[in-house]
């Protein structure tokens, strides 16, 4: 659930290999025949309520001893808590059909609490996510494509649900899937001849079915022989009474020519690539198209600029100054409130760095699916340690700024950003804890420690630094009194200019962001890293000139109070982000209830903000970096 605290054509090879590209570390298990293949359970999870539960908070069959695996960060973080089960499945060994309790013919009495409490899940559409050899279970789904009538005979499309559903619904009757199917599917590996051969497992297949208890004929040792599929009955359970029933299971086993190293293909090949090229190639042509033209305008205009301001010198008294030299007086003069400006930007900085190396190592194939919460993992260490960053770039622009308090200053940069995100996740767990979720962040006090024990000291090591380091130099002096600033035409307004500058970084990256939120709400896996990459590097080259043309625009209508402005405008795009969340929450999600909707729009303002954060520091130095170039080629007595 809590993946979401949370991106050029050299790359094209990478981007094609990013899903069988190994992880360093990650080594196959090699089975021999007999060896047992152990299942075990993550959570179970529904896209209606964004609530994911361990495996074990239903009614299932439990191992004599449960054992939970340990954890990382960030599995905690999404809600995974895997657990043991009493499955019993033996490497290339069939099973027609066995009862999974430990009573052989002896069946499962459900009271009338867990009776309703499984109703409720299987209305609210929770899937059950089991994993064998760390490969996650998919449920395959055969539809036939729209092609022509001749092919349709021949060819099924086939794709890949994650997890299989935990039951279904007819009218108001509810029906539980109480007999998996699963399918394994093995790789031989090459042996000498005297060897024993041995096995990989390269996939992992269930068919869930419900079978009522009449038609599941167990004996005395646990053997239990299946109905034909037209004669037999699903197993209904019925919310206002006790159920019995019986869960069981059989094992097919297939040889498959995968190799174990593209294993995740079946699981990762789920969205459709073209529509990512397409989306590329449309935002690169756009953007580039954009830049020259930016380009082309702001150079030309700048040179004829700059040309009349030092010709003027020659004729001085003849021709009044004009356009944005005549702030030159005031374009320097530190804004209100330098500290909290300095401080966001350093939190922009330690964002800018932690995505932009996620999205790298990413992309090498580094933190694939298989590694399982290593992505948020990374995320988090690399934010904390990214501080000292943060530290040093707003030390020193506060400086710059004339700022004299670095103490409070350091201290702002460590707690503002932080302490809002942590203050909305708190909030929020508070009411996944109401809900008896496994998505409620029992390691916060570990995120506290890490943010008090690795973040805040070192933001404050490089704040010092930074603070110590000699300030920007500005290429003019700042006048004694403020000039006056003309009155501004309504174009010029800040909210023309958050909506205006804020289209062309949205329209790069609007269709990544419809693959990320899938990942993030409906449980997808995300793994283009590669194109993620590209559209990063778009993003920042276009915030980078909107910016540059904003704060020309501003200047020439001599209004000089650009710091601020630049930092919210850059940001515009965080607004359209916002924008589409809404669609997407009304046209893609079928949540109904309160608790849901208020952790999607809880974690969307957390992404908003962040967002905001990131594109405002990139389009803030941009335009810093533009406004001490133009400066300097200017005469200036």
């Amino acid at each position: 659930l809590q993946e979401r605290l949370g991106y050029t054509l050299v790359l094209l090879v990478l981007l094609h290999g990013t899903a069988s590209f190994y992880v360093p570390g990650v080594a196959p298990i090699n089975f021999h025949r007999n060896d047992p293949v152990e299942i075990k359970a993550v959570k179970l999870t529904s896209s209606r309520t964004q609530l994911p539960y361990e495996y074990y908070s239903l009614p299932f069959c439990q191992p004599t001893k449960i054992t939970y695996k340990a954890e990382n960060l960030g599995e905690v973080l999404r809600g995974d808590r895997i657990v043991n089960t009493p499955f019993q499945v033996s490497m290339n060994v069939e099973k027609k059909c066995e009862v999974l309790c430990n009573f052989p013919n002896k069946p499962v009495t459900l009271t009338v609490e867990q009776s309703k409490l499984i109703a409720e899940r299987i209305r609210e559409d929770y899937y059950v996510h089991l994993i064998a050899d760390n490969l996650p279970v998919a449920t395959r789904l055969e539809f036939y494509s729209n092609r022509e009538e001749e092919e349709k005979k021949k060819e099924k499309d086939v794709q890949f649900e994650h997890g299989y559903r935990l039951g279904f619904m007819d009218g108001n009757k509810f029906y539980l899937h109480n007999h998996l199917s699963f399918i394994l599917y093995y790789h031989r590996e090459d042996v000498e001849e005297n060897q024993e051969p041995t096995y990989r497992v390269v996939r992992f297949e269930v068919i869930p079915q419900s079978i009522k208890l009449e038609d599941l004929k167990a004996d005395e040792k646990s053997m239990c022989t299946l109905p034909e599929a037209t004669g037999s009955a699903p197993q209904e359970i019925d919310p206002s009474k006790e159920n019995q029933l019986l869960f069981t299971y059989s094992v097919h086993w297939e040889e498959s020519d995968i190799k174990w190293a593209s294993r995740w293909d079946t699981y990762l090949t789920m969205s459709d690539v073209q529509i990512h090229w397409f989306s590329i190639i449309n935002s690169v042509v756009v953007v580039f198209f954009l830049s020259g033209i930016l380009s082309m305008i702001i150079i030309r205009t700048l040179r004829k600029d700059i040309a009349n301001y030092n010709k003027e010198d020659d004729i001085e008294d003849t021709m009044e100054e004009s356009g944005w030299k005549l702030v030159h007086g005031d374009v320097f003069r530190p804004p209100q409130y330098p500290m909290i400006l300095s401080s966001l930007l350093g939190s922009g900085i330690q964002l800018f760095c932690m995505i932009l190396i996620v999205i790298f190592v990413a992309m090498l194939g580094m933190l694939s699916p298989s590694s399982r919460g290593a992505l948020m993992t990374t995320a988090c260490f690399l934010f904390m340690f990214m501080g000292v960053f943060g530290g040093f770039f707003a030390g020193r622009l506060y400086r710059t700024l004339k700022g004299h308090r670095w103490k409070k200053g350091a201290f702002c940069t460590a707690t503002l950003y932080p302490g809002v995100v942590f203050g909305i996740c708190f909030v929020l767990n508070c009411f996944i804890w109401g809900k008896h979720s496994s998505g409620a962040v029992a390691p916060m006090v570990a995120l506290l420690c890490m943010w008090f024990g690795i973040s805040l000291p070192l933001v404050y090591l490089g704040y010092y630094f930074g603070f110590r380091k000699q300030p920007y130099d500005n290429p003019v002096r700042t006048n004694q009194i403020p000039r006056q600033i003309p009155e501004q035409r309504w174009y010029m307004n800040k909210f023309v200019g958050i909506l205006m500058a804020g289209i062309l970084p949205f329209g790069a990256m609007f269709i990544e962001l419809f693959f990320i939120f899938s990942a993030i709400w409906e449980n997808q896996f995300y793994y283009l890293f590669g194109f993620l990459f590209l559209v990063f590097i778009i993003l920042v080259v276009s915030c980078s000139q909107i910016s540059i043309v904003m704060v020309y625009f501003q200047l020439c209508a001599e209004d000089y109070r650009w710091w601020w402005r630049t930092f919210l405008v850059s940001g515009g795009s965080a607004f359209y982000v916002l924008i589409y969340a809404v669609f997407y929450f009304v046209n893609k999600l079928d949540i109904v209830e309160f608790i849901p909707s208020l952790l999607y729009f809880g974690y969307t303002a957390l992404m908003v903000l962040s967002f905001w954060l990131l594109t405002g520091t990139i389009g803030f130095y941009a335009a810093y970096m533009f406004v001490r170039k133009i400066y300097a080629a200017v005469k200036i007595d």
